[in-house]
């Protein structure tokens, strides 16, 4: 039989009910499963497994920025789309209708406002509802007018 020698350390409250769950699991000690994990992360090969985790999370990390700069691509180009448009169409006014297009330019942007904070709130974001709308038409339907 092998000496031990005993040693009382703390845990957080979360971590000791993931290693009492594991020991209950594997019908051990909760030493048996301390004591292996300790094994482990000092074994020569724990630093190449602890590397293959980080390269694994830095990948899905880059998978996801890659495609956060197509989304801000996306809207960069329509936003630019949509204010070349804006300017191509829109007629100057006469100075004696400035003052009251102004109050209804405001008035349209603090609607417009209120719809953008209710979008924000529900999650559903314009580049979902974009692809939903290309997959409908796509496949055939005519999608949201």
């Amino acid at each position: 039989m092998s000496s031990k020698t005993r040693m009382n350390v703390y845990f957080e409250p979360e971590l000791l009910k993931q290693v009492e769950a594991l020991a209950l699991r594997r019908n051990v000690s909760k030493s048996a499963v301390i004591e292996a994990a300790v094994a482990s992360f000092l074994s020569a090969d724990a630093s190449e497994r602890l590397e293959a985790v980080f390269a694994r999370r830095m990948d899905r990390i880059d998978r996801q920025i890659a495609g956060m700069d197509e989304d801000v691509a996306i809207m960069g180009e329509t936003l630019a789309l949509f204010i070349r448009f804006w300017l191509t169409v829109t007629p100057p006014l006469p100075d004696s209708a400035q003052v009251s297009a102004r109050a209804k330019g405001v008035e349209r942007f603090e609607r417009f406002l209120q719809s953008l904070g209710r979008k924000l709130a529900t999650g559903d974001r314009f580049l979902r509802e974009l692809s939903r709308d290309i997959d409908t038409r796509r496949n055939g339907g005519e999608g949201p007018q």
